[in-house]
């Protein structure tokens, strides 16, 4: 481990004081002395025990590996969260997260199809092979590359007008940092037996849910619990949209009429 810094005195009082925690409650917590506690946060104890890596490890559900060589003050809030739900570099072995897909007879990917009668199993298959495997596939050119695309069936009116039954076509997205405010998304939750259709956004305490259809009231979800986000790309449906009402139809000319005054009232106070 030549030339390699080791962030662990740091990163122990990082963590504890991101848990609001104060020293002998740690200490309680991790079954240390105060006094032990301390030394270790001081660096004045130069060799700590390989039970002291491992007490702080299972504690703060954070690998020893990144205990010791990863800054966790310099990560964001997410990708914290990210380690803590078990997406750690060292826990996992590998630096990105494994996506089953499938390919054709040419290695280009497939789109893969979730049908509803798969739709409850597919929190438990999602990142088995063999399960992906097992679903319709299709080849859609039209969709851009260098991306992982993937079809969900859509129930219930929670995301009218787009109708219920319509099949969302969307985009694996894995990082999640880069999500925009109110981003129409597919949502694959540890607690739920189906998959959501929501806009979600990213805050400081999860992801924040909201229905298209606002009589369904928001909720949030911690990051650890979602198993994946999918983002909307285009969706495809057999209803054919309703012709326009009277009403709506006069609700349009009326904003359209209003425009048009607030044009002509500019116009007036820039003459005088």
């Amino acid at each position: 481990m030549n030339n390699q810094e080791i962030f662990f005195q740091k990163n122990i009082k990082f963590l504890r004081d991101r848990k609001k925690l104060s020293q002998e409650m740690l200490a309680e917590k991790l079954s240390l002395t105060r006094t032990k506690l301390n030394a270790l946060e001081h660096g004045h104890t130069k060799a700590p025990q390989p039970e002291d890596y491992v007490r702080y490890s299972d504690y703060f559900r954070i690998s020893v590996d990144s205990l010791l060589k990863v800054d966790l003050s310099r990560l964001s809030e997410l990708k914290i969260r990210e380690l803590e739900a078990g997406n750690d570099v060292y826990m996992t072995g590998s630096q990105l997260r494994v996506l089953a897909i499938t390919v054709d007879k040419s290695n280009k990917e497939n789109v893969e199809y979730v049908p509803v009668k798969a739709k409850a199993g597919y929190r438990a298959g999602f990142n088995d092979p063999e399960y992906i495997a097992g679903l319709p596939k299709f080849s859609m050119p039209n969709l851009p590359k260098g991306a992982t695309y993937r079809i969900f069936p859509t129930t219930g009116d929670s995301m009218l007008p787009i109708p219920e039954g319509s099949d969302i076509v969307c985009r694996f997205m894995e990082n999640w940092s880069t999500l925009k405010p109110r981003t129409l998304c597919i949502a694959i939750l540890k607690a739920e037996q189906d998959f959501v259709f929501k806009q979600v956004t990213l805050q400081q305490d999860g992801l924040l849910m909201e229905s298209l259809n606002k009589t369904y009231l928001p909720y949030a979800v911690p990051v650890s619990e979602v198993l994946e986000l999918w983002e909307f790309h285009s969706y495809q449906t057999r209803e054919i949209p309703e012709v326009q009402s009277d009403l709506q139809m006069l609700a349009k000319a009326f904003r359209e009429m209003q425009e048009d005054i607030k044009v002509i009232k500019n116009k007036l106070e820039v003459v005088t």
